[in-house]
């Protein structure tokens, strides 16, 4: 497994994950070009044989208390493998760095194994908003995890299940 930072070289294989995993309600290439550029954000790629085959992104402004997951996404074939719990964790860690004591995100009610993965690595559902995702009229589960207490409640790469991977 080979994380890094990503860049606007990588925009292209990103795009193509993006727009196969998220089919009705993909990032615009515009989008996330923004979001590679800014500087409140970190992105990183997951490279297997030279290829990308995963990314994920964390906003997390310097010296902010809060910061947020905006994406995680990985290619059909290299989902559940484990893969998106160290791209996960990799996030987190960013946003400690940067400041963070709370991380949140949304995933789709209809992703139970993305929502599994978020719960075992200490996120807890804190809300919904109804109908976010559209035009596929699913609602986002609101999820919150304090990195004060993930590093003495998070279980052990080693004994993680990685079944419950998925994308995000």
């Amino acid at each position: 497994m080979t994380l890094r930072p990503a860049t606007s070289d990588d925009l292209d294989a990103i795009m193509l994950i993006e727009t196969r995993s998220f089919p009705t309600d993909a990032w615009s290439a515009e989008a996330m070009r923004s979001e590679l550029a800014s500087p409140h954000g970190r992105y990183l790629v997951d490279e297997h044989d030279g290829v990308i085959i995963g990314y994920g992104g964390v906003r997390a402004l310097l010296g902010s208390a809060d910061a947020d997951i905006q994406t995680i996404a990985f290619a059909a074939e290299h989902r559940g493998g484990g893969r998106g719990r160290a791209l996960l964790r990799a996030l987190l860690d960013a946003a400690a760095e940067r400041g963070a004591r709370e991380v949140f995100l949304e995933v789709r009610a209809d992703n139970p194994a993305a929502e599994g993965l978020y719960v075992s690595e200490g996120f807890e559902e804190i809300g919904r908003r109804p109908h976010y995702y559209q035009p596929d009229d699913v609602d986002a589960i609101v999820m919150r995890v304090d990195l004060r207490k993930r590093a003495s409640t998070t279980p052990d790469a080693a004994t993680a299940d990685p079944a419950k991977e998925a994308t995000a």
